[in-house]
């Protein structure tokens, strides 16, 4: 017997695209954890339903008048951090990304994506903090490449401990704390310290900047 999986994510919503935005709401209410669901024509309208009820995910069209997908993706990580944003592209700007991931997006969607995979990342997101498809993986590699180009950073200087890199490895399969806890047999709060002393050593503020690092460090290609 199949176990009924109970909706609890509140997603919003903001496209300026009536029709696009309105089959979105429609794709939404067919995912079974997705709970509520509030959508929006613009940033500054989005910004305002945040603001009196902040879901756990926000989705945000990059492309948007009045208030379009970068300023709002600026405020809602600098003003609702607890908000897990997954941004909405027409084309896979590498700059656009970078920026974006450089802020704290958590995850990047092209707008013709299958709704399997706009599933998945509401999940991922929300229950790993971050969505590291291909999208965001070409746009890190090719970063990196560019970068080693000119010169290499040096992270020798960082000191990062045999078990802060396991920790990290890990953290870049999208495995959540608890699955870390479990493997390395150490307790969630261990796992969190390690997890909070990488962020603090390599400067980054979520688990995207991490996986940032682990690219551009050679850690993983």
């Amino acid at each position: 017997m199949t176990k009924k999986v109970s909706p609890d994510i509140n997603v919003y919503l903001a496209d300026d695209h009536t029709i696009f935005r309105k089959a979105m709401v429609n794709l939404l209410r067919t995912f079974a954890r997705v709970n509520e669901i509030n959508d929006a024509e613009n940033g500054k309208e989005l910004l305002a339903l945040v603001k009196k009820a902040p879901p756990h995910v926000a989705i945000v069209d990059m492309q948007m008048p009045v208030m379009d997908g970068v300023e709002t993706c600026e405020n809602l990580v600098k003003k609702f951090p607890d908000v897990k944003v997954i941004m909405l592209t027409m084309h896979d700007s590498e700059r656009s990304i970078l920026h974006m991931i450089e802020l704290g997006v958590h995850a990047f969607l092209l707008k013709n994506t299958d709704p399997e995979d706009l599933e998945q990342a509401i999940y991922t997101v929300h229950d790993k903090d971050f969505y590291h498809n291909d999208l965001v993986a070409n746009v890190l590699r090719k970063s990196v490449r560019e970068r080693l180009e000119a010169s290499r950073p040096d992270f020798s200087r960082m000191s990062i401990s045999d078990r802060e890199k396991e920790v990290l490895h890990m953290i870049c399969k999208e495995l959540t704390i608890k699955e870390i806890a479990q493997r390395m047999n150490l307790s969630e709060n261990t796992v969190r310290n390690h997890r909070t002393n990488l962020m603090e050593k390599i400067g980054v503020g979520n688990a995207i900047g991490l996986v940032r690092f682990a690219y551009e460090s050679g850690m993983i290609s």
